[in-house]
C-alpha cells in the first residue's frame, strides 16, 4: 500500500529591492527592506496510485507585513494549472510517473516567490490473459494470467471471480468472489453459454486492475441408443419345514425393466412313501416401487415337479431410440433417461423370500419323518433396456 513519507521541496524567488535615503542634517543612513513572499508547500500524500487525489496546502506561506498573499498558483506537473486564492487545492493524477507540483505565491506588492515537490503516481498493474476460444459443458478450461506485469516491477496478487453473476462467497456482491488465487486458474464449466468472470490484479504498492473475461461454453451433443438385454438370476438350496430364505439384488441398476418370469422349481418326490409332493411359498417385494406379490408351488401333473411362477411384462414403456440430443454431460443424459416420470417400476431392491410351507405330511419310518424338507431351484429371467450415450465431436 501506499505511504505517507517526508515532504521535499525547493525553492526559488524573485525580489524587488527598493532603497530610499532620506537626508538628514549632519547625519545619513542606507536602510533596506524586503516584501517578498515565502512560498511553503505539503501534501497528505507523496505516493499515489493512478487515478487517486492529493491535497495541497500552501496556507504556511507567508509575506511580510502589511503585504499579503493574493494568489496561490499550482502548477501539477502534467500539463494542468490552477489559480486559486486560498492555499489549499486537490488535484487527481491521470498519469503515472514522478510529477514535480510547484506552487507559486504573489503577494499585493506583485513580489512572488516558488517551491516544488515531488508526487509518484504508481502505475496499476498490466493484464494479459490467454483464455480457451470455447470448452463444452463439463469441461475443465485453463485461464492463463501468468504473463501479467506491474510496469514498476513490484510483486503481484491474483483475484479471479469465476462468475460475475454468481455470489460464491455470499457477501452479497457477485463480482467481488475470490475463487482463486493464483496466476492460472482451472475453471470447470458446467452450463452452457457466455460465463463472464472477472479478474483482478493488485501490485505491492495497492495498484489495482480488473478486467472481465468471457468464454464461450457450447453444449454437448450425444447420441442415444437403447440396447435390449436378457440377464438371468439363479439360486438353489434346500429347506427344512417352516424356514425360509431370502435374496436381495437390483436387477434395474442402470437399466429400464420391461419383463421378468421367475421361477421356483422342487426337487420331485419319487418314493410314494414320500408323496404328496411338498409345496413352497415365492414372495417378492419391491420397496421402491411399493408393490409386492406372493404365490404357492403346485403339482398339477405327476410327472412334473411342483413348480411355482411370476411372470408380468410392459412394466415400463419401450424407449425412443436411434437419435441425437443435446446436454451438459453424458451422465446427465442416462440420469433423466432412467429417471423419466412413470418409467421408474421395479428400482431399486428386488427382495426374494422363498418358505418351506408344507414338507408333510409323509409317513413316519421308525418314527422318524424321513422327508423333512426339500430341495429348490429359483431362475428369473428379466428383459432390460440399458441406454447406451455416446458423444458426437464438435
Amino acid at each position: 500500500m501506499l505511504h505517507r513519507g517526508m515532504m521535499t521541496s525547493t525553492k526559488s524567488g524573485t525580489f524587488l529591492i527598493s532603497c530610499t535615503i532620506i537626508l538628514v542634517s549632519f547625519t545619513g543612513c542606507t536602510g533596506l527592506s524586503s516584501t517578498t513572499p515565502n512560498a511553503e508547500i505539503s501534501s497528505d500524500v507523496s505516493e499515489i496510485n493512478v487515478g487517486d487525489v492529493v491535497n495541497f496546502d500552501g496556507r504556511a506561506s507567508t509575506s511580510p507585513s502589511p503585504s499579503i498573499i493574493v494568489d496561490y498558483s499550482w502548477d501539477f506537473g502534467d500539463g494542468e494549472t490552477r489559480l486559486t486564492k486560498s492555499g489549499i487545492v486537490s488535484h487527481y493524477f491521470q498519469n503515472p510517473g514522478n510529477h514535480e507540483v510547484e506552487l507559486t505565491v504573489t503577494n499585493d506588492m506583485g513580489e512572488s516567490d516558488s517551491i516544488s515537490m515531488t508526487i509518484f503516481v504508481n502505475s496499476p498493474p498490466m493484464i494479459l490473459i490467454e483464455i480457451p476460444g470455447y470448452v463444452k459443458t463439463g469441461d475443465t478450461g485453463i485461464l492463463d494470467a501468468s504473463n501479467s506485469f506491474d510496469p514498476e516491477g513490484g510483486s503481484l496478487e491474483y483475484i479471479w471471480d469465476f462468475d460475475k453473476t454468481y455470489d460464491s462467497d455470499g457477501d452479497g456482491d457477485p463480482t467481488r468472489d475470490a475463487d482463486a488465487t493464483t496466476s492460472v486458474a482451472e475453471i470447470e464449466f458446467l452450463n452452457p453459454g457466455n460465463q463472464t468472470g472477472i479478474l483482478t490484479l493488485v501490485d505491492d504498492k495497492g495498484g489495482i486492475t480488473s478486467e472481465e473475461w468471457t468464454v464461450m461454453v457450447i453444449s454437448r451433443t450425444f447420441y442415444i441408443y437403447w440396447e435390449e438385454q436378457k440377464t438371468v438370476y439363479s439360486w438353489s438350496d434346500y429347506l427344512e419345514q417352516g424356514d425360509s430364505i431370502s435374496f436381495t439384488h437390483e436387477p434395474g441398476l442402470n437399466a429400464r425393466i420391461i419383463e421378468f418370469n421367475a421361477s421356483l422349481i422342487l426337487d420331485r418326490e419319487l418314493i410314494p412313501l414320500l408323496w404328496p409332493e411338498d409345496n413352497f411359498s415365492l414372495h417378492l417385494d419391491l420397496p421402491m416401487t411399493g408393490w409386492e406379490t406372493s404365490t404357492l408351488t403346485t403339482h398339477d401333473n405327476i410327472t412334473e415337479n411342483a413348480s411355482a411362477y411370476i411372470s408380468y411384462d410392459e412394466l415400463n414403456d419401450i424407449p425412443e431410440t436411434d437419435y441425437n440430443i443435446q446436454a451438459e454431460s453424458a451422465e446427465n443424459v442416462i440420469y433423466s433417461l432412467l429417471n423419466e416420470p412413470g418409467q421408474r417400476w421395479g428400482m431399486g431392491e428386488w427382495i426374494w423370500t422363498i418358505t418351506a410351507e408344507e414338507c408333510d405330511p409323509d409317513l413316519p419310518v421308525d418314527g422318524i419323518d424321513p422327508d423333512t424338507g426339500n430341495d429348490w431351484d429359483l431362475e428369473v429371467e428379466f428383459t432390460i433396456l440399458i441406454p447406451r450415450v455416446s458423444e458426437i465431436g464438435v
